[in-house]
Protein backbone atom coordinates (compact mmCIF):
# COMPACT_ATOMS: atom_id res chain seq x y z
CA UNK A 1 0.00 0.00 0.00
CA UNK A 2 1.29 3.47 -0.90
CA UNK A 3 2.06 5.73 2.04
CA UNK A 4 0.50 9.12 1.42
CA UNK A 5 1.19 12.55 2.86
CA UNK A 6 -1.39 15.36 2.60
CA UNK A 7 -0.53 19.02 3.20
CA UNK A 8 -3.43 21.48 3.29
CA UNK A 9 -6.62 20.48 5.12
CA UNK A 10 -8.83 23.39 4.10
CA UNK A 11 -12.28 23.35 2.49
CA UNK A 12 -11.29 21.03 -0.35
CA UNK A 13 -8.12 19.42 0.98
CA UNK A 14 -9.75 18.30 4.20
CA UNK A 15 -12.50 16.51 2.31
CA UNK A 16 -10.07 14.81 -0.07
CA UNK A 17 -7.88 13.72 2.82
CA UNK A 18 -11.00 12.45 4.56
CA UNK A 19 -11.81 10.25 1.55
CA UNK A 20 -8.31 8.77 1.65
CA UNK A 21 -8.58 8.03 5.36
CA UNK A 22 -12.08 6.61 4.97
CA UNK A 23 -10.75 4.25 2.29
CA UNK A 24 -8.00 2.84 4.48
CA UNK A 25 -5.01 4.76 3.09
CA UNK A 26 -1.87 5.00 5.25
CA UNK A 27 -2.09 8.77 5.69
CA UNK A 28 0.15 11.44 7.21
CA UNK A 29 -1.24 14.99 7.40
CA UNK A 30 -0.04 18.52 7.97
CA UNK A 31 -1.59 21.99 8.03
CA UNK A 32 -0.48 25.36 9.39
CA UNK A 33 -3.57 25.18 11.59
CA UNK A 34 -2.84 22.11 13.71
CA UNK A 35 -6.34 22.20 15.23
CA UNK A 36 -8.07 21.24 11.98
CA UNK A 37 -5.76 18.23 11.69
CA UNK A 38 -6.93 16.78 15.01
CA UNK A 39 -10.00 14.92 13.66
CA UNK A 40 -7.74 13.19 11.14
CA UNK A 41 -5.29 12.21 13.86
CA UNK A 42 -8.16 10.93 15.98
CA UNK A 43 -9.25 8.79 13.02
CA UNK A 44 -5.83 7.20 12.62
CA UNK A 45 -3.74 9.57 10.50
CA UNK A 46 -0.18 10.44 11.49
CA UNK A 47 1.31 13.93 11.83
CA UNK A 48 4.47 15.35 10.24
CA UNK A 49 6.34 18.19 11.89
CA UNK A 50 7.56 19.57 8.55
CA UNK A 51 7.03 19.11 4.80
CA UNK A 52 10.52 17.61 4.59
CA UNK A 53 9.76 15.04 7.28
CA UNK A 54 6.54 14.11 5.51
CA UNK A 55 8.21 13.77 2.10
CA UNK A 56 10.86 11.50 3.59
CA UNK A 57 8.23 9.18 5.09
CA UNK A 58 5.72 8.79 2.23
CA UNK A 59 5.53 7.48 -1.32
CA UNK A 60 3.10 10.14 -2.56
CA UNK A 61 3.10 13.72 -1.29
CA UNK A 62 -0.11 15.67 -1.99
CA UNK A 63 -0.37 19.44 -1.65
CA UNK A 64 -3.75 21.21 -1.71
CA UNK A 65 -3.12 24.86 -0.89
CA UNK A 66 -4.78 28.25 -1.46
CA UNK A 67 -2.20 29.85 -3.77
CA UNK A 68 0.90 29.23 -5.91
CA UNK A 69 2.94 31.11 -3.33
CA UNK A 70 1.81 28.74 -0.58
CA UNK A 71 2.81 25.71 -2.66
CA UNK A 72 6.20 27.25 -3.39
CA UNK A 73 6.79 27.82 0.31
CA UNK A 74 5.86 24.25 1.20
CA UNK A 75 8.12 22.84 -1.49
CA UNK A 76 11.13 25.18 -1.39
CA UNK A 77 11.51 26.33 2.22
CA UNK A 78 14.60 25.23 4.12
CA UNK A 79 12.61 22.40 5.68
CA UNK A 80 10.42 22.01 2.59
CA UNK A 81 9.25 18.95 0.75
CA UNK A 82 11.88 19.10 -1.99
CA UNK A 83 14.53 18.27 0.59
CA UNK A 84 12.70 15.03 1.43
CA UNK A 85 11.65 13.83 -2.01
CA UNK A 86 13.69 11.27 -3.93
CA UNK A 87 13.65 8.49 -6.49
CA UNK A 88 10.39 6.57 -6.76
CA UNK A 89 8.31 9.23 -4.99
CA UNK A 90 5.48 11.32 -6.49
CA UNK A 91 4.50 14.92 -5.80
CA UNK A 92 0.80 15.46 -6.60
CA UNK A 93 -0.23 19.12 -6.73
CA UNK A 94 -4.00 19.26 -6.16
CA UNK A 95 -4.13 23.03 -5.69
CA UNK A 96 -5.67 25.33 -8.29
CA UNK A 97 -2.49 26.96 -9.50
CA UNK A 98 -0.51 28.45 -12.37
CA UNK A 99 0.83 26.22 -15.15
CA UNK A 100 4.22 27.94 -15.24
CA UNK A 101 4.61 27.52 -11.49
CA UNK A 102 3.73 23.82 -11.72
CA UNK A 103 6.35 23.39 -14.44
CA UNK A 104 8.96 25.30 -12.44
CA UNK A 105 8.43 23.22 -9.30
CA UNK A 106 8.03 20.10 -11.41
CA UNK A 107 11.55 20.56 -12.82
CA UNK A 108 12.89 20.72 -9.27
CA UNK A 109 10.96 17.59 -8.31
CA UNK A 110 12.40 15.73 -11.32
CA UNK A 111 15.90 16.94 -10.41
CA UNK A 112 15.75 14.99 -7.13
CA UNK A 113 14.44 11.87 -8.89
CA UNK A 114 10.75 12.12 -8.08
CA UNK A 115 7.78 12.51 -10.46
CA UNK A 116 5.44 15.54 -10.52
CA UNK A 117 1.69 15.49 -11.26
CA UNK A 118 -0.76 18.37 -11.32
CA UNK A 119 -4.14 16.92 -10.41
CA UNK A 120 -6.70 19.56 -9.41
CA UNK A 121 -10.31 18.64 -8.72
CA UNK A 122 -13.59 20.01 -10.05
CA UNK A 123 -17.18 19.65 -8.88
CA UNK A 124 -17.50 21.47 -5.57
CA UNK A 125 -16.80 20.75 -1.92
CA UNK A 126 -19.98 18.71 -1.50
CA UNK A 127 -18.74 16.20 -4.07
CA UNK A 128 -15.22 16.24 -2.67
CA UNK A 129 -16.74 15.15 0.63
CA UNK A 130 -18.46 12.13 -0.92
CA UNK A 131 -15.66 11.03 -3.25
CA UNK A 132 -17.85 11.93 -6.24
CA UNK A 133 -15.60 14.65 -7.64
CA UNK A 134 -13.77 14.90 -10.98
CA UNK A 135 -9.96 14.87 -11.03
CA UNK A 136 -7.71 16.05 -13.85
CA UNK A 137 -4.16 14.65 -14.00
CA UNK A 138 -1.28 16.08 -16.01
CA UNK A 139 1.80 13.84 -16.03
CA UNK A 140 3.63 11.04 -17.77
CA UNK A 141 1.31 8.14 -18.57
CA UNK A 142 3.34 5.73 -16.42
CA UNK A 143 3.04 8.08 -13.44
CA UNK A 144 -0.69 8.34 -14.02
CA UNK A 145 -1.04 4.56 -13.95
CA UNK A 146 0.85 4.43 -10.63
CA UNK A 147 -1.28 7.18 -9.10
CA UNK A 148 -4.66 6.08 -10.51
CA UNK A 149 -5.65 3.67 -7.68
CA UNK A 150 -5.12 6.51 -5.21
CA UNK A 151 -7.05 9.04 -7.30
CA UNK A 152 -10.05 6.71 -7.47
CA UNK A 153 -10.28 6.82 -3.67
CA UNK A 154 -10.90 10.58 -3.91
CA UNK A 155 -12.88 10.98 -7.14
CA UNK A 156 -15.17 9.17 -9.56
CA UNK A 157 -14.28 10.78 -12.91
CA UNK A 158 -10.55 10.75 -13.58
CA UNK A 159 -9.19 12.40 -16.73
CA UNK A 160 -5.57 12.11 -17.88
CA UNK A 161 -5.12 15.49 -19.56
CA UNK A 162 -1.64 15.03 -21.01
CA UNK A 163 1.69 16.47 -19.95
CA UNK A 164 2.48 18.22 -16.69
CA UNK A 165 0.70 21.59 -16.48
CA UNK A 166 -2.20 20.66 -18.76
CA UNK A 167 -4.47 19.86 -15.83
CA UNK A 168 -3.83 23.26 -14.23
CA UNK A 169 -4.81 25.06 -17.44
CA UNK A 170 -8.02 23.05 -17.77
CA UNK A 171 -8.87 23.60 -14.11
CA UNK A 172 -8.82 27.40 -14.42
CA UNK A 173 -10.77 27.11 -17.70
CA UNK A 174 -13.55 25.22 -15.90
CA UNK A 175 -13.50 27.61 -12.92
CA UNK A 176 -13.76 30.55 -15.32
CA UNK A 177 -16.83 29.00 -16.92
CA UNK A 178 -18.33 28.34 -13.48
CA UNK A 179 -17.86 32.03 -12.65
CA UNK A 180 -19.57 33.03 -15.89
CA UNK A 181 -22.47 30.74 -15.03
CA UNK A 182 -22.73 32.10 -11.49
CA UNK A 183 -22.91 35.73 -12.63
CA UNK A 184 -25.50 34.95 -15.30
CA UNK A 185 -27.54 32.89 -12.81
CA UNK A 186 -27.53 35.83 -10.39
CA UNK A 187 -28.88 38.15 -13.09
CA UNK A 188 -31.48 35.58 -14.16
CA UNK A 189 -32.75 35.01 -10.62
CA UNK A 190 -32.93 38.72 -9.74
CA UNK A 191 -34.67 39.49 -13.04
CA UNK A 192 -37.19 36.70 -12.38
CA UNK A 193 -37.81 38.05 -8.89
CA UNK A 194 -38.50 41.61 -10.00
CA UNK A 195 -40.70 40.26 -12.82
CA UNK A 196 -42.92 38.67 -10.19
CA UNK A 197 -42.06 35.04 -10.83
CA UNK A 198 -42.43 32.36 -8.18
CA UNK A 199 -38.82 31.45 -7.33
CA UNK A 200 -39.46 27.73 -6.77
CA UNK A 201 -41.03 27.56 -10.22
CA UNK A 202 -38.20 29.66 -11.67
CA UNK A 203 -35.60 27.25 -10.33
CA UNK A 204 -37.39 24.27 -11.84
CA UNK A 205 -38.00 25.99 -15.19
CA UNK A 206 -34.29 26.71 -15.57
CA UNK A 207 -33.34 23.22 -14.37
CA UNK A 208 -35.36 21.42 -17.05
CA UNK A 209 -34.49 23.84 -19.86
CA UNK A 210 -31.64 24.74 -22.19
CA UNK A 211 -30.59 27.34 -19.62
CA UNK A 212 -29.59 24.69 -17.09
CA UNK A 213 -26.03 24.25 -15.80
CA UNK A 214 -24.14 22.54 -13.02
CA UNK A 215 -23.84 25.93 -11.33
CA UNK A 216 -27.60 26.44 -11.44
CA UNK A 217 -28.24 23.00 -9.95
CA UNK A 218 -25.84 23.71 -7.07
CA UNK A 219 -25.38 27.42 -6.43
CA UNK A 220 -28.92 28.48 -7.25
CA UNK A 221 -30.02 26.12 -4.49
CA UNK A 222 -27.88 27.79 -1.83
CA UNK A 223 -28.94 31.23 -3.07
CA UNK A 224 -32.64 30.37 -2.91
CA UNK A 225 -32.47 28.60 0.46
CA UNK A 226 -30.58 31.55 1.96
CA UNK A 227 -27.43 29.75 3.10
CA UNK A 228 -25.29 31.01 0.18
CA UNK A 229 -22.70 28.46 1.31
CA UNK A 230 -20.68 26.37 -1.15
CA UNK A 231 -17.45 26.66 0.91
CA UNK A 232 -15.91 28.97 -1.70
CA UNK A 233 -15.10 32.63 -1.21
CA UNK A 234 -14.77 35.77 -3.32
CA UNK A 235 -10.99 36.02 -2.94
CA UNK A 236 -10.62 32.52 -4.39
CA UNK A 237 -12.82 33.46 -7.34
CA UNK A 238 -10.59 36.48 -8.01
CA UNK A 239 -7.49 34.28 -7.79
CA UNK A 240 -8.90 31.75 -10.26
CA UNK A 241 -10.11 34.39 -12.74
CA UNK A 242 -6.68 35.98 -12.54
CA UNK A 243 -4.99 32.66 -13.33
CA UNK A 244 -7.28 32.15 -16.34
CA UNK A 245 -6.64 35.69 -17.56
CA UNK A 246 -2.89 35.04 -17.25
CA UNK A 247 -3.16 31.98 -19.50
CA UNK A 248 -4.97 34.03 -22.15
CA UNK A 249 -2.69 37.05 -21.84
CA UNK A 250 0.47 34.99 -22.20
CA UNK A 251 -0.92 33.73 -25.51
CA UNK A 252 -1.73 37.26 -26.64
CA UNK A 253 -5.51 37.00 -26.24
CA UNK A 254 -7.24 40.05 -24.78
CA UNK A 255 -10.38 38.77 -23.09
CA UNK A 256 -13.62 40.73 -23.18
CA UNK A 257 -15.45 38.98 -20.33
CA UNK A 258 -12.51 38.03 -18.10
CA UNK A 259 -11.68 41.58 -17.04
CA UNK A 260 -15.37 42.28 -16.37
CA UNK A 261 -15.71 39.20 -14.15
CA UNK A 262 -12.58 40.27 -12.26
CA UNK A 263 -13.97 43.77 -11.71
CA UNK A 264 -17.33 42.47 -10.45
CA UNK A 265 -15.74 40.19 -7.87
CA UNK A 266 -13.22 42.83 -6.82
CA UNK A 267 -16.17 45.14 -6.14
CA UNK A 268 -17.80 42.30 -4.21
CA UNK A 269 -14.70 41.92 -2.05
CA UNK A 270 -14.63 45.64 -1.34
CA UNK A 271 -18.28 45.69 -0.28
CA UNK A 272 -18.60 42.38 1.57
CA UNK A 273 -15.07 41.24 2.41
CA UNK A 274 -12.61 38.96 0.67
CA UNK A 275 -13.77 35.90 2.63
CA UNK A 276 -17.44 36.43 1.79
CA UNK A 277 -19.10 33.38 0.24
CA UNK A 278 -18.98 33.65 -3.54
CA UNK A 279 -22.75 33.16 -4.24
CA UNK A 280 -23.35 36.33 -2.24
CA UNK A 281 -22.14 38.25 -5.28
CA UNK A 282 -25.90 38.32 -5.97
CA UNK A 283 -26.22 40.88 -3.15
CA UNK A 284 -24.92 43.60 -5.50
CA UNK A 285 -28.05 43.16 -7.60
CA UNK A 286 -30.41 42.48 -4.69
CA UNK A 287 -29.39 45.70 -2.98
CA UNK A 288 -29.61 47.69 -6.20
CA UNK A 289 -33.18 46.51 -6.81
CA UNK A 290 -34.30 46.39 -3.18
CA UNK A 291 -35.21 42.69 -3.25
CA UNK A 292 -34.10 39.49 -1.55
CA UNK A 293 -33.97 36.42 -3.78
CA UNK A 294 -35.30 33.51 -1.72
CA UNK A 295 -37.67 30.64 -2.39
CA UNK A 296 -40.05 29.89 0.53
CA UNK A 297 -39.94 26.24 1.47
CA UNK A 298 -36.84 25.56 -0.61
CA UNK A 299 -34.78 22.69 0.91
CA UNK A 300 -32.31 23.93 3.50
CA UNK A 301 -29.80 21.26 2.46
CA UNK A 302 -28.43 21.28 -1.06
CA UNK A 303 -29.64 18.30 -3.09
CA UNK A 304 -27.08 16.88 -5.50
CA UNK A 305 -28.77 15.64 -8.67
CA UNK A 306 -25.67 13.63 -9.56
CA UNK A 307 -26.14 10.06 -8.28
CA UNK A 308 -23.31 8.57 -6.25
CA UNK A 309 -22.89 5.50 -8.40
CA UNK A 310 -20.36 2.88 -7.40
CA UNK A 311 -17.08 2.63 -9.27
CA UNK A 312 -15.25 5.26 -11.23
CA UNK A 313 -14.73 6.44 -14.81
CA UNK A 314 -11.26 6.88 -16.31
CA UNK A 315 -10.78 8.91 -19.45
CA UNK A 316 -7.53 9.15 -21.41
CA UNK A 317 -6.53 12.26 -23.33
CA UNK A 318 -7.78 12.07 -26.90
CA UNK A 319 -10.60 9.61 -26.21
Amino acid sequence: MLKVGFIGLGNVGGKLAGSLLRNGVDLTVRDLNADIAQPFLDAGAKWADSPREMAEQVDVLITCLPSPAASAMVMEAEDGALAGLGAGKIWAEMSTTDKDEVLRLGDKVKAVGAEPVDCPVSGGCHRAATGNIAIFAGCERSTFETLLPLLTKMGRRILHTGELGSASVLKVVTNYLATANLLSVCEALVTSKIAGMDMNTTYEAIRISSGNSFVHETESQVILNGSRDISFTMDLVCKDIGLFNDVANRAGLELELGSMFQRIFEEGQEKYGSRELSPNIIRRLEEKMGVEVLAPGFPAEMVDDEPEEPGYEVQVKGR
